[in-house]
């Protein structure tokens, strides 16, 4: 069996769908240290965290950009989504189901705890865990000995084999499984973690490129204070002295602060100011395409929403809707209609499905599929759309409800929570009794991460409880072939399923608008929209 050793670029041989296959550096990331190069401390709007920062138990962006600042994983992704070596030395493929990992010696958490490859081994297998309900639990179901019947408490595919080397065996191929090695739920954790995890969540102690600066800097639904880690050794060297995210109770209110000096980034313009902030910021603004997707699910437990009366009303709604004339006057060009549930940045995304006139808007379509549907069972109530209201959605959500009301003659309108984290836990709880606001920031540059994490059975980000034998199959095929042509064939068939069942309703792409104030210099968007901040300066 032919050997294929990933030291950055080699990351191409197993990845089946990556934004950048070949031109990445060659360095093991070994830069020599993560002294902050001073100018002070760097402001960014962010959202109060869903819960405490455990990465395997986090999986929204306003916990995910922390816990990205914090920790360093195997691998790490560079601004265009190509891949670099973080923690690791070399991960090598032996075959389509065996990986050998060999860390860097000489890292630590930031307690002084060295990185070994138990500190991955041991956070992998509580992630894995049912007995821990962790969030990112799914992202281990591909290593040998997982189990969704019983509890597991040591995955039989993970072993040590000296102080800085273990192997992972895998329980079937998954092709892109070395490139989704980045992503947090894979991050290691220190021993400290373990005597008490949802402490260690308020106060983590990590291994990344900032540190938290003391034990009262998290100050929940205020913001988060970290300081760059002068003991950090990777590839992501701090640029300034610090980070602090603040919680804005709106998108407005960041942008008015990055307009007053008050804040250096924002990485979301408001859509009151799409008008304007491009002439309000100057040269301090980007609108470019990103990993990004945006939706709306309406669950299986809610009445006149499941079998065939709610497939029917699902596709109804969906035709009901006039992407077109939404991303044109609301969002004024920084939004694409979708045509499938990934993203046109992603390698091997394709506009031409199966199904995919299921997202056209088709009045006459829709007010059929919907007769039919009220011929099973006549529906009554008001159709409701939830969302965080801090997040600047109230103006899509509102045409949103507008059009289907208009179009199938029913009762539509949206539902405000004060905040993300507030509809998260409704949502993640399986209490919520309405239609609701979902989207995926990917995780790692790949078409499964769209399709797996949201809507495989089981997987933790699959809000709607969606699950089909004919879509789960077709993914487990995709990820297990060899050929990227052929998991791109079966991915394709994957979402024909999908845009039958529409367990969420594509609405759009969505480009990462942000800007910044004239304080810092070096601002850079990654290939998820987050801002590369380790690499901003500012003085």
């Amino acid at each position: 069996m032919k050997r294929n050793k990933i030291a950055l670029s080699g990351l191409a041989l197993v990845g089946v769908g990556s934004l950048a296959l070949a031109g990445c550096s060659s360095d093991s990331g070994d830069t020599g240290g993560g002294e902050a190069a001073g100018g002070g401390i760097i402001t960014a709007n962010g959202n109060e965290p869903q819960n405490p920062l455990i990465p395997t138990n986090t999986n929204e962006v306003g916990g995910g950009k922390i816990l990205d600042s914090i920790f360093a994983g195997l691998i790490s992704y560079q601004a265009d989504g190509a891949v670099q070596n973080e923690v690791a030395e070399e991960i090598t493929v032996d075959s389509p189901t065996q990986l050998t990992v060999k860390i860097r010696e000489g890292l630590t958490f930031t307690d002084g705890e060295e990185v070994t490859a138990d500190n991955f081994i041991n956070a992998w297998n509580y992630g894995a865990a049912l007995d821990n309900a962790q969030l990112s639990s799914y992202f281990f179901e591909d290593i040998e000995g997982f189990s969704w019947d019983e509890n597991v408490e040591e995955l039989s595919g993970l072993e040590q084999v000296d102080d800085y080397t273990f192997t992972i065996t895998l329980n079937k191929p998954a092709s892109d499984f070395a490139q989704r090695l980045g992503y947090s739920a894979y991050y290691p954790l220190p021993d400290v973690a373990f005597e008490d995890m949802e402490a260690f969540g308020e106060n983590p102690v990590g291994n990344g490129p900032y540190m938290l600066d003391g034990e009262d800097a998290w100050q929940h639904d205020v913001q988060i204070d970290l300081v760059a880690n002068p003991d950090y050794d990777g590839p992501r060297e701090v640029q300034n002295d610090g980070l602090q995210i603040v919680f804005y109770s709106t998108q407005d209110a960041a942008y008015s602060a990055v307009l007053g000096g008050d804040l250096d980034v924002i990485d979301a313009i408001p859509d009151s100011a799409f008008e304007t902030y491009q002439d309000e910021l100057g040269d301090n603004w980007v609108n470019d395409p990103a990993a990004i997707f945006q939706s709306f699910t309406i669950p299986g437990w809610l009445e006149h929403f499941q079998g065939e009366e709610g497939q029917l009303r699902r596709q109804a709604i969906s035709m009901a809707i006039d992407r077109e004339e939404i991303t044109d006057v609301i969002f004024q060009g920084t939004r694409t209609p979708a045509s499938d549930f990934t993203s046109p940045v992603i390698d091997g995304w394709t506009d031409e499905l199966e199904g995919e006139e299921v997202l056209s808007y088709d009045p006459e379509a829709a007010q059929d599929l919907w007769a039919e549907a009220d011929a099973i069972s006549p529906y009554e109530g008001t159709f409701t759309l939830a969302y965080n209201a801090d997040g600047g959605h109230q103006a899509w959500v509102d045409a949103t409800v507008n059009q289907i009301a208009g179009t199938l003659g029913i009762d539509a309108v949206g539902e405000p929570y004060p905040d993300f984290a507030g509809l998260r836990e409704d949502v993640t709880n399986g209490t919520i009794q309405s239609a609701f606001r979902t989207g995926w920031q990917a995780d790692y540059p790949g078409l499964y991460n769209f399709l797996g994490p949201l809507y495989a059975t089981n997987a933790g980000s699959n809000d709607g409880d969606y699950s089909s034998e004919e879509f789960d199959q077709l993914l487990s095929d995709g990820i297990s072939a060899t050929d990227p042509a052929e998991a791109n064939e079966l991915y394709e068939e994957a979402q024909a399923v999908l845009l039958q069942d529409l367990p969420a309703t594509p609405l759009w792409y969505s480009n990462v608008t942000a800007g910044w104030a004239d304080t810092v210099d070096n601002v850079e968007f990654g290939w998820n929209s987050v801002p590369l901040y380790y690499n901003i300066t500012k003085g």
